[in-house]
């Protein structure tokens, strides 16, 4: 009996993550948001065949890739708008984030997380029923990309070097932007490089597979979310 109870649940969530991912949908898995405009904004769609609403919340955190870091001190930087909104069937939505405060560094990208979390509405032949219930959260990275800065390129992430430290790889990241990996190779062994970014002129170690050795292979995550062509070098 409670096998089958397991199994019921388990085939509820599954059915309803996939629902859920296909009915909702973000137009981005990152914002940028530059430093010479009011704000910046990313569009929250409902599938057309969708036969109920969803309620939108949105809100803005720095708890760190995962999510799990603490909450930094004082007010956050940015507000959403509109934090609170119905999403009807078949429609869309723009979510904008507005800068409020804080004094950015002005030579280099700062980061932090945009929630939209989407709860489901009630089927009223549900009512009166124990229905279990389930909220979807996604959560993108904002780029707050000080004036004057570019977008980067290819060519100025080729300045980015790998040092091999005994059974580490050591990343350098000398450019103004965040680095985040599609993909990290030494030789044909793939690096683990989940819920990590390389820092603006700053340094991160990964662990490398045992045994693994050869040549440095590489791309990145460019600003549309997309990977970037491959870069090759020997490490020092």
């Amino acid at each position: 009996m409670k096998m089958s109870v397991k199994y019921c649940l388990l085939a509820a969530c599954m059915s309803f993550a996939v629902s859920a991912n296909a009915g909702v949908n973000i137009n981005g898995t990152r914002l940028i948001y530059h430093g010479d405009k009011k704000e910046a904004s990313i569009n929250v769609r409902s599938g057309a065949d969708d036969k109920y609403p969803y309620l939108i919340q949105s809100f803005v955190d720095n708890k760190g890739p995962k999510g799990d870091q603490p909450e930094g001190e004082g007010k956050l930087p940015f507000t959403v708008i509109p934090p609170l909104f119905r999403l009807e069937p078949g429609k869309v939505n723009a979510v904008r984030v507005i800068r409020t405060g804080n004094d950015f560094p002005s030579d280099r990208e700062s980061v932090y997380w945009l929630d939209i979390k989407a709860i489901p509405a009630n089927d009223p032949k549900e009512d009166g029923k124990n229905v279990l219930r389930f909220s979807l959260k996604n959560r993108i990275k904002i780029y707050y990309r000080p004036a004057g800065l570019e977008s980067p390129t290819l060519e100025a992430y080729k300045a980015i070097s790998f040092k091999m430290s005994g059974k580490d790889l050591v990343v350098t990241n000398p450019t103004p932007w965040f680095l985040t990996f599609y993909k990290l190779n030494v030789g044909s062994s793939l690096v683990d490089t989940k819920f990590t970014m390389v820092a603006p002129r700053a340094t991160h170690t990964y662990k490398i597979p045992a045994g693994a050795s050869g040549k440095v292979t590489w791309s990145y995550i460019n600003d549309y979310g997309a990977a970037s062509p491959v870069i090759g070098e020997m490490p020092q």
